[in-house]
């Protein structure tokens, strides 16, 4: 048990450390530092619910200046938020969030933890979080990473009696309060016990701070209080510095954060656990010596410290590979001294690469490749201070070994290059969260040893076999893909594993109003050379489909095909899902890819099913020409062009120039006012295309940087709330059934509310000038009625709209009174 223990937390090790492109690369003073953590024994774990939760100014100083092993607990991936960056919304929006936080965590020196709870959207309460999300599968994930993760302290960011204002945050709170007790109490999750032992954190903290307020005044005069704002030489930064580079990873929420200096003070509040009196760790010795059998550890590399010349590291390597042998001796009955030794080995192996100056990269030339195909990779390694090393061997993908047995020149770049194939049973890349189908509150993941991680590990890996001064060393790295880009230099993405081919559908949603026959086209994309094969289709009941051909051949990798079939709706046709397939060489293969790529993170994808919803339902549509002003992004311009408008993207130069009474209607995406200063310089143009007869839909804004002074949005004053309906099936009154909005084209009853998705609406108006017309109510159950979710006011001939209602969820899901209802915004008639 105790061999199969060690095993199993050196692959939770290796797991945690997965994007790591080459060996590491430290300047001196992350050597420095990195001597100085070897001294350190302690860990802190922070929990939250969601990306962006996280106090970075607490994890960097946890973590660079205390040296502790730091990481952050986000119970969900943030997968129901809204996206400042681009049009990802649930699972992709989740993956996109996941990258940002692993991008914070490499700044800051955290490590990164995830539960299988699934972001389901805004919650108003923790009972209803819990119930969605399966409180018992949560809380033992959350045990799960404690038990592995051996905190000393576990700091909340949100307290358990719901000031932070989310059913989330108050029910990740709830959970880690129990979690403390639970992960070391044996009759709980007993099951985990076969992979990790019980552990006790010593005390839990409630980060605290004053709701609404920008400053960070204690709750109560009591708490601990810590002054994070402390400035290290080492790095050239205060700590509140670095964490504002942490935080401004998260892009998609649009967290941007200006670097501040100077005193930063952070409050604590105990929720359970030792007393403490004047600091968090007070009582719980962080050293070497918290151990009988360690105590000597911490003068050895005392004497390294003294012995460190930055401008020569290598003269401490031998004094290293005695304590790396020191650790190796280590008796790990005690687990904490088990635990410990791991972790240690693996810092001291990085400084050991970091000090010889050996550095050592395997890459493949292409960035993806199908099972069984072939590949060539290019290991790379130089050493490049002045020291004994050796490559013994290098360990490719078939366990094939390059034996060399090469001694390496001091700064001179070794090459291999390997011709190899992947194995023919090979596991298709994707987010491991994501292979198998979720309920709304929480992710299918069966494998315990994946529960926690933030990501796959790589999806192949190289092994270098080297000596350093005697110390025989085995570095895997992951199989990586680099290229260089002529804007941008050099650039790493992780290799893929993808099927021969995958096939994409033209749109995710095809409506149909009328029982007219229309096109539809299937890509397909060969992953390999040579694949041959067959498409194969599958409709919900009522509805014909014809296929012009349905074999393919492509020659080369990357080479594409598109096979087109006429789908046409019967009289008695069902709405759900079309289903592609391609059958290859007798197998059958369903995925299609979609590919998430920014700057701030790694490239992603996701494998998912081939398919596409078949809507049909009545929907009249008037006038053809509808304007779009770009927002934050959405799929709304690809909604309107399915149901037949013809929709021109309107941006800051056409807004100056072109003629908008051609538009039947202008609609903007959402928080557009959030991400466009220039739509104050066209307010007036808007205004007058409106009084002259046009339709102007606004969608949500946010009103953190928006305000009734600040921005004019519509023809009369009106303010943006923070007010919500976060119940995807709350009851919606029509307040005035005779307004126009209601019955042409369309007639809207309650039962076009019926089957939308996520929620209802967000940001609802506020202090509405009397000159708009509030049409609809809701509310979410137990709260007072809200008629902010959509108001319209006449203006001159035209009519201006401001909704809150989240068309940008319902139509990209097919939901047919979303559209019906959207269609009626578009075409309100002109006023007399």
């Amino acid at each position: 048990m105790k061999k199969l223990y060690c095993l199993l937390f050196t692959l939770w090790l290796i797991f945690q450390h997965a994007h790591a492109q080459t060996s590491p690369q430290l300047n001196s003073s992350e050597i420095l530092l990195g001597l100085e953590k070897l001294n350190t024994v302690g860990s802190v774990l922070y929990i939250a619910a969601h990306p962006d939760d996280e106090n970075t100014r607490l994890l960097s100083y946890y973590s660079k200046e205390k040296k502790l092993r730091t990481a952050y607990l986000s119970l969900t991936r943030g997968d129901g938020g809204q996206n400042l960056i681009g049009k990802e919304q649930g699972d992709a929006l989740g993956l996109l969030r996941t990258q940002e936080l692993l991008a914070a965590r490499r700044v800051d020196g955290s490590e990164q933890f995830f539960t299988r709870a699934n972001d389901f959207g805004f919650s108003k309460s923790p009972e209803e979080t819990l119930s969605k999300w399966n409180k018992d599968s949560i809380l033992a994930d959350v045990v799960w990473v404690i038990r592995n993760f051996r905190p000393d302290v576990i700091i909340c960011r949100f307290p358990t009696t719901g000031e932070g204002g989310h059913g989330h945050h108050t029910a990740s709170a709830i959970i880690a309060l129990e979690a403390f007790d639970a992960a070391a109490d044996p009759n709980r999750y007993p099951n985990q016990l076969s992979y990790v032992q019980i552990w006790q954190a010593r005390r839990i903290f409630w980060n605290t701070f004053n709701f609404g307020s920008s400053n960070n005044t204690p709750v109560s005069s009591d708490q601990l209080q810590l002054d994070v704002g402390v400035y290290n030489p080492l790095l050239g930064k205060s700590f509140v510095e670095l964490s504002a580079e942490s935080r401004s990873m998260h892009k998609s929420q649009g967290f941007g954060t200006a670097k501040a200096r100077g005193e930063m003070p952070e409050h604590f509040k105990l929720m359970k656990g030792d007393s403490a009196k004047s600091d968090l760790f007070e009582g719980i010795d962080l050293t070497w010596k918290r151990f009988a059998l360690t105590a000597s550890l911490e003068t050895k590399v005392n004497s390294i410290l003294k012995k460190y010349n930055p401008r020569i590291p290598e003269l401490i390597i031998d004094d290293l590979i005695v304590f790396y042998k020191q650790l190796l001796l280590l008796d790990e009955k005690d687990p904490s001294i088990a635990f410990w030794k791991k972790e240690k080995l693996k810092e001291t192996q990085n400084l050991l690469l970091a000090c010889s100056g050996l550095w050592m990269e395997a890459y493949a030339t292409e960035y993806a490749s199908a099972p069984g195909s072939p590949l060539q990779i290019n290991a790379q390694l130089i050493k490049r201070n002045n020291c004994d090393v050796r490559l013994e061997k290098i360990n490719y993908l078939q366990l094939t070994d390059t034996l060399t047995n090469l001694v390496l020149n001091t700064n001179r770049l070794t090459t291999f290059k390997h011709i190899d194939s992947l194995p023919k049973i090979i596991p298709f890349s994707n987010p491991y969260w994501l292979n198998e189908k979720h309920t709304t509150g929480m992710f299918t993941v069966k494998q315990q040893l994946l529960i926690g991680k933030a990501e796959n590990n790589a999806a192949c890996n190289v092994t270098f076999y080297v000596t350093i001064n005697g110390l025989k060393l085995e570095i895997k790295l992951p199989l990586v893909y680099k290229y260089v880009d002529p804007a941008k230099g050099e650039l790493y993405r992780p290799f893929e594993v993808l099927p021969p081919a995958t096939v994409s559908i033209s749109e995710k949603v095809f409506v149909f109003s009328q029982p007219i026959s229309r096109t539809v086209s299937f890509i397909i994309k060969a992953n390999t050379d040579s694949v041959n094969g067959a498409i194969h289709l599958v409709a919900p009941p009522g509805w014909s489909l014809t296929l012009k051909k349905n074999d393919f051949t492509l020659a080369k990798k990357n080479d594409e095909a598109v096979i087109e079939a006429t789908i046409t709706p019967q009289e008695n046709s069902s709405n759900g899902k079309l289903e592609a397939s391609l059958e290859i060489n007798g197998k059958t293969y369903t995925k299609s890819i979609r590919r998430i790529e920014y700057d701030h993170i790694p490239c992603q994808f996701i494998l998912s099913d081939a398919e596409a919803e078949l809507i049909k339902f009545d929907l009249k549509k008037s006038g053809t020409n509808i304007g779009y002003i770009p927002g934050a992004g959405d799929e709304l311009p690809a909604c309107l062009k399915e149901i037949g408008f013809s929709v021109t993207e309107l941006t800051d130069e056409l807004l100056s120039s072109e003629d908008l009474s051609k538009f039947n209607a202008i609609i903007t995406g959402i928080r557009a006012y959030n991400t466009s200063d220039r739509l104050q310089v066209h307010y007036n143009k808007l205004m007058e295309y409106v009084k002259s007869g046009g339709n102007l839909i606004v969608q949500y804004n946010t009103n953190n940087r928006l305000g009734p002074l600040q921005s004019k949005i519509g023809p009369y004053p009106f303010s943006i709330t923070r007010s919500r309906v976060t119940n995807e099936d709350a009851e919606v009154k029509i307040l005035k059934p005779a307004h126009p909005v209601f019955n042409f084209p369309n007639v809207i009853s309650e039962k076009d509310f019926e089957n939308w998705v996520q929620e209802r609406g967000i940001y609802f108006a506020g202090d509405t000038d009397k000159n708009y017309e509030t049409l609809l109510s809701m509310s979410d159950p137990g709260e007072k009625a809200s008629e902010g979710s959509l108001i319209i006011a006449k203006y001159g001939k035209g009519n201006f709209a401001y909704t809150g209602l989240v068309f940008f969820r319902e139509l990209p899901a097919g939901v047919p009174g979303a559209y019906r209802l959207l269609v009626n915004l578009l075409s309100l008639p002109k006023n007399k």
